[in-house]
């Protein structure tokens, strides 16, 4: 098959992309293959399956390791970049866009510090099963094409079966893409950076616009991880996309029982990057943004400082907008529902609800049937009292159930279907993708995996970063 891969990213900013080569996969084995994201790039699935592997390795043409800097848990790193992926180029989809093929686990680069460039079978299938899943949900994520098992052995606690992830996504650009070019003092590379993005994304902006559509696309983003359970676990300036896309599905996980405070990542050892911190990191890392930008609002310091505060302010409304109006598409009302929904995010931490099964049965109770969701309680008349007040309001069931996940990658089903897939049974990763992939409205045969995790997986369950 004869593909078309421009090196946009590479002409823009050369200083920003090093040429370079995957390691050798001698006998790769698809794991598993997105066909429909294959075809929706112009690839033909069929010769991905066979010939194609060595393109889903890297093995036919060398790459790009992007450069990046990034404040990891506030601390500023100049240089990060690709440490074990490649940019192998971009492509133009059905309806004209330009998405990005990149490859995880692929080897070394220069970017890879004291890291041997690869990547394990579990964490690659992790990031597919989780990123089809957000997809599903409707919420922008970079998107998994391929997982193929590569042969090497990947050491880390113990010795693991490696593997590459391919995926696709809008762009690879990042807030710490734009504080590389800053760091390095080159105002004229800074300003191809953001001219690339905005043609990439927003053509015609200028790079005040450019930060105001950022910070809207992740207000919004934020919004839509929370409405659902989602938390990214490692919020770092380099996991942040200009394009409002979710990417890098390292230690993230699904909350359980609401509770603001949840975190499940084993190095989020202070709870920054826990549940309900999760609009204020992305509303810093933006700040961090706006400061790697501001030579390119105005030449006067003072009034570029202005406009960048003036923009950033915006994201508070923004976010507040997106989650008030998503919780009350999730309670199927309109109107002032804050009274409501904080009274009933109270109850629910109070009783240790489970979030997902609360709101996909809540809309049983709104077509006349509340036992199912206040039995989840142990404060019934609390609850009663609270259902009734908001029966008041007329819901619509119609609406919630569009909106209100039944399958969403439970924790305890993720890591089964990992461990399984890791030991070469890809049965339970196919059910569980099936399953997720059309997350709304009840299906038979499927209660196991809507059902919530055991209490005892729950009170000690961590996440890695499958580094």
């Amino acid at each position: 098959m004869n593909i078309s891969l421009s090196s946009d990213f590479a002409t823009a900013v050369p200083e920003m992309a090093v040429s370079w080569e995957a390691v050798p996969v001698e006998e790769p084995e698809l794991l598993v293959l997105n066909e429909p994201l294959a075809r929706e790039i112009g690839l033909d699935p069929a010769w991905l399956a066979a010939d194609g592997l060595p393109f889903l390795t890297g093995n036919t043409a060398p790459g790009f390791a992007q450069a990046y800097a990034g404040h990891q848990f506030g601390g500023y790193s100049p240089r990060l970049g690709d440490g074990r992926a490649l940019l192998l180029g971009e492509l133009t989809d059905a309806e004209g866009r330009l998405r990005d093929l990149h490859l995880k686990g692929s080897g070394r680069t220069p970017f890879a510090r004291g890291g041997d460039g690869l990547a394990a079978v579990g964490p690659m299938l992790r990031e597919y099963v989780v990123s089809e899943a957000m997809h599903a949900l409707g919420i922008p994520t970079t998107r998994a094409l391929a997982v193929v098992s590569t042969g090497h052995v990947v050491q880390r606690e113990e010795p693991l079966a490696g593997a590459v992830l391919a995926r696709v996504a809008a762009s690879h650009l990042r807030v710490g893409s734009f504080q590389y070019a800053r760091n390095t003092g080159d105002v004229d590379l800074l300003r191809r950076l953001a001219d690339h993005a905005i043609a990439r994304h927003h053509p015609g902006s200028t790079p005040l616009e450019l930060f105001g559509h950022v910070v809207a696309a992740q207000a919004s983003l934020v919004a839509q991880w929370m409405l659902v359970g989602f938390i990214h676990g490692v919020m770092n300036t380099d996991n942040m996309t200009i394009s409002g896309e979710t990417i890098d599905y390292g230690p993230c996980a699904f909350m359980e029982a609401y509770d603001p405070t949840t975190k499940y990542s084993s190095i989020d050892h202070q709870g920054r990057y826990a549940y309900g911190n999760q609009p204020i990191v992305a509303e810093w890392n933006l700040a961090r943004l706006a400061e790697a930008l501001l030579p390119l609002f105005a030449e006067d310091q003072d009034e570029a400082v202005r406009l960048a505060l003036a923009t950033l302010r915006t994201f508070d409304s923004r976010f507040e907008e997106a989650w008030i109006g998503g919780m009350a598409a999730k309670l199927g009302v309109s109107g002032d529902v804050k009274p409501l929904l904080k009274d009933l995010l109270a109850l629910m931490q109070e009783n240790h609800v489970d979030f997902t099964s609360f709101f996909h049965l809540l809309g049983k109770a709104a077509r006349g049937d509340a036992e199912p969701a206040r039995s989840l309680f142990l404060d019934l008349a609390a609850i009663d009292a609270w259902i009734a007040r908001w029966r008041e309001l007329g819901p619509d069931a119609d609406v919630m159930e569009k909106v209100n996940p039944v399958y969403v990658p439970r924790n305890h089903l993720v890591e089964e279907a990992l461990a399984a897939g890791a030991d070469g049974d890809m049965g339970p990763f196919e059910r569980l993708l099936k399953a997720v992939t059309s997350p709304f409205g009840e299906r038979p045969g499927l209660e196991y995996f809507a059902a919530p995790a055991p209490q005892d997986f729950s009170a000690t369950y961590r996440t890695y970063c499958g580094t």
